[in-house]
């Protein structure tokens, strides 16, 4: 006889549901095949059994209004992460600047649930951000930078991050209309970007969204 811990429920595991037990569900936007073999995706319970088509039509309802770049030049591994952290907290659309190509598996396949927007180089990204009347927000410990944690983040923004290592270019800081940085109190000179890009977007989730106490 095996015990619960050597043969756990599937419903009791992060690798998701079994097959629906039961009647079944009646709506369009549940899975057929799903309800048949389980579940196993990374996603909240709310959206256990529905397609990937009806889970981004429903967050497209209650995305947040700020957006995310980072620039890809170096095919930075810290992308997908910064991809997943993005989908957490419901960022509007995630902006590829540089390479087309980016490392997907940090993303968890969170990419498949979240808008992303390539573009070529700063110019066009800029170009987009000033055509929406989006202020881009940079991140990065440089010089007149200021301190996250007394900066009011604008609603309706772009949170700009770089690449692990050189962070964001010259050119992307200049035409920044802000330039923020992370306070921090260790030895070390900068935190990993993705840690970084999760920080600056907890950040303006504490500065916008209500909590109840």
């Amino acid at each position: 006889m095996t015990s619960a811990t050597e043969n756990p429920s599937p419903e009791l595991t992060t690798n998701g549901v079994g097959p629906w037990q039961g009647d079944r569900p009646v709506g369009e936007h549940y899975d057929a095949e799903l309800l048949e073999r389980g579940d196993s995706r990374n996603v909240v319970d709310e959206y256990r059994y529905w397609t990937m088509e009806a889970i981004v039509a429903d967050l497209d309802t209650k995305r947040h209004p700020f957006h995310v770049a980072i620039e890809n030049w170096q095919h930075d591994m810290n992308i997908g992460s910064i991809v997943r952290s993005a989908n957490a907290f419901g960022a509007e659309t995630v902006h590829i600047i540089g390479r087309r190509r980016w490392n997907k598996r940090g993303a968890m396949v969170t990419d498949r649930y979240q808008h992303v927007l390539q573009h070529p180089d700063v110019a066009d990204f800029i170009a987009w951000a000033r055509e929406h009347e989006l202020p881009v927000v940079a991140i990065d410990n440089v010089p007149g930078s200021v301190i996250i944690e007394t900066f009011a983040l604008p609603e309706r923004c772009v949170l700009l991050f770089g690449q692990e290592g050189p962070g964001l270019s010259t050119e992307a800081i200049e035409v920044a209309d802000a330039v923020v940085e992370i306070s921090q109190f260790g030895s070390t000179r900068s935190l990993n970007a993705s840690a970084a890009a999760a920080v600056a977007m907890h950040a303006w989730i504490t500065q916008h969204v209500p909590f109840s106490g």
